[in-house]
């Protein structure tokens, strides 16, 4: 475990996404992996009020049903750091004072839980002033409804003006910014967010750790995946992603160990990356995450990816 940013938040090397949850996991195969998560020493869950609006007949919340029942049953709470969003579920869109409150009642009821540890804007909402989105959120961290408050899918542009403006006029900062990040993914977060997070003392939560799967390992030339997300990876199935691959491949030989934990393991040892979000559809998928925590790459190997990736 160790401290998230400059928060309170002790939190496990890998975040668990739950964006499967209630799509392609289902209640019982998503409890699986929660189970077997927390059995691997896990604690930081990751979900969105949107999430898994995207399947047949669900409206958004589903994700945080799953676990908030999950919580419930398990007892266990008080051990888990739970990550909720808001502003992209059509019905509570936005980041206007009222929507964040609306929504972050909603979804602490969803999760059954009085206090929600990380709170995103799940996307920036130029139409709304930062000073109306920061001091919503302000406003619950001070009730004792939201412990910390976060970004995703922020500009560094946009970012920087709303630390900037949490500082000066003394609200709660964004203390983790959630972005795309990955060895397939690499020139907007380190041309233009890492150097801010440095100097901002801001960690990294990147999403699509794994670039959708591909960088699990499954998606070979010539080989067809059955998984609803496969579609989101034909733009890495290209000579530089299968570049990437090999690489991966080479890396993980040499440790006797899985190519998802070594595409994480890249992640987790740049600068300003704090926990790699991942997500699991199945306990085996889980499995083949969970290396990467214990896995520390050699200077060479890094230059290796980079290369790869370049």
């Amino acid at each position: 475990m160790a401290k998230l940013g400059n928060t309170d938040l002790d939190v496990y090397g890998l975040c668990l996404g739950g964006n499967v949850f209630g799509w392609s996991a289902d209640e019982t195969a998503s409890f699986a992996i929660l189970d077997a998560y927390a059995a691997a020493g896990g604690n930081f869950i990751d979900t969105a009020d949107v999430y898994s609006l995207w399947a047949p007949g669900n409206t958004g919340g589903e994700s945080e049903r799953i676990i908030g029942r999950w919580l419930a049953s398990r007892g266990n709470r008080d051990a888990m750091v739970i990550a909720t969003k808001v502003s992209k579920l059509p019905s509570r869109a936005g980041l206007s004072a009222a929507n964040i409150r609306a929504a972050a009642e909603d979804s602490l009821r969803r999760l059954g839980i009085d206090c929600i540890d990380l709170y995103y804007a799940h996307s920036d909402d130029p139409g709304t002033p930062i000073e109306e989105t920061l001091g919503a959120f302000d406003a619950l961290v001070r009730e004792g409804k939201v412990r910390y408050i976060a970004a995703s899918n922020f500009t560094a542009s946009r970012l920087a003006q709303s630390l900037a403006f949490s500082d000066r006029a003394g609200l709660a900062r964004y203390s983790a910014l959630q972005n795309h990040y990955n060895l397939l993914e690499r020139t907007e977060y380190e041309r233009d967010l890492a150097p801010l997070l440095d100097r901002e003392g801001v960690p990294g939560v990147a999403f699509y750790g794994l670039a959708r799967g591909f960088l699990a390992g499954r998606y070979r030339p010539g080989v067809e995946v059955d998984s609803v997300r496969s579609g989101g990876v034909a733009g890495y199935r290209n000579e530089r992603g299968y570049r990437v691959l090999a690489a991966l491949d080479q890396v993980a030989e040499a440790h006797e160990t899985t190519v998802a934990a070594v595409a994480l393991a890249w992640l987790a040892a740049q600068p300003t990356v704090a926990a790699p979000i991942a997500s699991a559809r199945t306990v085996q998928q889980l499995a083949e995450l969970l290396p990467f925590t214990e896995l520390e790459l050699t200077p060479v190997e890094l230059s290796a990816l980079n290369a790869a990736s370049a």
